[in-house]
């Protein structure tokens, strides 16, 4: 094997291992959100009388999320859905919703 095929594969190996945190997080907040999907649509996207969270600022989720977990914002049934996120998922499913157009 030459020198320019293992400088290669060592970029090629370097850039997997970089994009593996962010692919990771992605699936994570991915997952997170998809406990959101049932009330607020597929991508946050709402068919009924749901508020639609797709493409809201993700600071104004975040806002909203840690409200309702707290006990600051009153709902029928957000309150027990917030309580079971820390506030580093709540930054994931903030990013992943605020990312939908």
């Amino acid at each position: 094997m030459n020198i320019d095929r293992l400088v290669a594969l060592a970029v090629l190996g370097w850039a997997m291992l970089a994009a593996w945190p962010a692919q990771a997080a992605d699936n994570t907040a991915r997952s997170l959100a998809a406990t959101c999907t049932g009330c607020h649509g597929t991508n946050g996207v709402s068919a009924g009388g749901i508020p639609t969270i797709a493409g809201l600022e993700q600071a104004r989720i975040v806002t909203l999320l840690q409200e309702f977990r707290d006990g600051k914002r009153p709902s029928t049934v957000m309150q027990q859905h917030a309580k079971g996120y820390t506030d580093e998922q709540i930054e994931l499913i903030a990013a992943w919703f605020a990312a939908r157009k």
